[in-house]
């Protein structure tokens, strides 16, 4: 069973403009109305509490086309990217793990290949040199088989000189640190560490078999296009794979979280607010978030397609001021230390520590990327103005 997430009795109450947040929401409709999505759903939060959560249009559940509701929950996508970082990031609070480490001294089975001097920082920026390495997402539980590709894995080119996206390895090799540095599966230390202290009980890295009639079924609305540039791995053939239940139990870390709008806009409120959850439970200190989502990529680390500095922190991305936050998933408006983390598919999430804003969508329907960054940019900007006055 999922629980229901409670939503404020007025957006006032949390310092939003009704209005404002009815823009959002209308945006969001829009696509459902006209046909160009079969659902979405999108939440936006303020001070630990939700202001406003609303699900539009129709879901499949394997053969089964069904309304979606506010419990209806969703592949993330790289979204789950942010919740493995922030994990790493209470592993660094806690003095179980450094930055310059290198993976080989953690994972010997990692140092071959030429991959000897990669540094954890490195892996957390996508800067480290093996974007396109193979790993079945079901045989994340075959232990040696596991190692046995870390070990395989090659170079693409030489750590740190460039930026390249690592839709999947990188986050492999994170939830392995985890392993290695807690003595605990990487799922149990972050539903622990993370989002159980948050209060986060319908957000899932690897979901329980009995919630699966619950998650709605990726759909591609066209012909799938096969991804451009740095995103090799973002295949529609590995897409709609996470349609299938074995996946969704693994939670595959760089990609394979399930959740709905509202989870994702809560798990950012402790993140802007120093930490802590509005019920007073500290996640971590506030120097660990704001050290964490310091920029770390050079100016030569660019996208491979776009030509932007791409602004990694760790694990997550941030908005920036030099007038390319749009293309990193933040909208036009929102404050220079906005951070977080998108999705295949347009999923959105992210957190506004100036203006303690957070975000969710989700949604079920691929378009082309150009049609999901337009709906993002729109998105994002109307909620980063939802300020009351």
């Amino acid at each position: 069973m999922t629980t229901p997430t409670p939503v404020a009795t007025r957006p006032e109450d949390l310092g939003i403009d009704s209005a404002k947040l009815e823009a959002v929401f209308a945006r969001a409709k829009r696509d459902v109305d006209d046909g160009t999505l079969p659902s979405a759903q999108i939440a936006v939060a303020r001070q630990g509490r939700l202001a406003g959560l609303r699900t539009y249009g129709r879901v499949l559940h394997g053969d089964t086309e069904a309304p979606a509701t506010d419990d209806t929950l969703y592949t993330i996508f790289s979204c789950t990217k942010a919740v493995v970082g922030a994990a790493v990031w209470t592993l660094c609070e806690d003095g179980k793990l450094r930055l310059e480490e290198k993976v080989a001294e953690i994972i010997p089975e990692f140092g071959t290949n030429g991959k000897e001097g990669i540094t954890v920082e490195q892996v957390l920026l996508h800067i480290g040199g093996f974007p396109m390495a193979p790993f079945r997402a079901t045989d994340w539980d075959d232990r040696p088989r596991r190692l046995q590709r870390f070990s395989q894995w090659r170079l693409n080119w030489e750590p740190g000189s460039q930026f390249q996206y690592h839709a999947s390895s990188a986050h492999w090799v994170l939830a392995e640190i985890i392993e290695r540095r807690t003595g605990k599966d990487f799922r149990a230390y972050i539903r622990e560490r993370i989002l159980d202290p948050m209060g986060l009980k319908n957000f899932y890295i690897g979901m329980p078999r009995e919630l699966n009639a619950k998650v709605a079924d990726v759909r591609y609305m066209g012909d799938p296009v096969p991804p451009e540039g740095g995103w090799g791995e973002v295949t529609p053939e590995a897409i709609t794979g996470l349609n299938a239940i074995e996946q969704r139990l693994v939670g595959v870390p760089g990609g394979g979280g399930i959740a709905g709008a509202a989870q994702l806009a809560l798990f950012y409120q402790p993140l802007i607010n120093g930490g802590v959850t509005a019920d007073g439970t500290r996640i971590m200190k506030a120097e660990t978030i704001e050290w964490a989502t310091k920029v770390r990529t050079k100016a030569f680390h660019v996208d491979p397609i776009l030509g932007h500095p791409i602004n990694r922190a760790l694990s997550v991305m941030v908005a920036g001021d030099d007038g390319h936050a749009a293309l990193r998933g933040f909208g036009n408006t929102t404050s220079a230390r906005a951070f977080g983390h998108g999705g295949a598919g347009g999923q959105i999430g992210w957190g506004d520590p100036e203006t303690g804003i957070s975000v969710g969508y989700c949604t079920d329907g691929f378009l082309d990327p150009i049609a999901q960054g337009r709906r993002g940019v729109a998105i994002s900007s109307l909620a980063a103005q939802c300020l009351k006055g």
